[in-house]
């Protein structure tokens, strides 16, 4: 199984190194294979949680007995550890190979570095889009009432 993994991760990145060439002048190769195997890894990632929520789940709630999960949420649990993995095994075969770290080391750190990035994102996201949101919101609002809820019909009266 091992030289399996190894001869698939090995044509992984020799077909990633063929394309490198072309970007050569702009970064380096470690730099060139870890974008790549990220790209692929969320093309895999998005056409499984294609596969799972419209295939799998068929766009239904997830029924567990004492829970219901809605189906968006579901097929993100579902896909997540499959991802992860494969995620994993990517950097560590194709753009990490050279670590001289035990495995189980570089999982842990691997889940480490995810679950800082998933927190950043959370705070990010909720911090941003609320920021946003609550800006267009302030504009929209402001130009609502003045040119629609309060419009002034005398014009000469612009200052007050």
């Amino acid at each position: 199984m091992r030289n399996i993994c190894e001869t698939f991760f090995d044509l992984i990145r020799k077909l990633i190194d063929f394309f490198y060439p072309l970007f050569r002048k702009n970064m380096t190769l470690q730099f060139f294979r870890y974008g790549l195997t990220g790209t692929i890894n969320l093309l895999f990632d998005w056409i499984l949680y294609f596969l799972i929520y419209n295939l799998v789940l068929q766009r239904r709630m997830l029924e567990l007995g004492f829970v219901t999960i809605s189906s968006h949420i579901a097929s993100l649990g579902i896909k997540f550890p499959i991802v992860l993995f494969s995620g994993f095994l990517m950097q560590k075969y194709v753009t990490f190979s050279s670590s001289e770290l035990r495995g189980r080391v570089q999982l842990f750190r691997y889940l480490v570095v995810i679950i800082v990035n998933l927190t950043i994102n959370y705070v990010g996201f909720k911090l941003l889009v609320d920021m946003i949101i609550s800006i267009l919101t302030i504009g929209i609002s402001y130009f609502s009432q003045k040119y629609y809820t309060f419009k002034m019909i005398n014009m000469t009266n612009l200052n007050d």
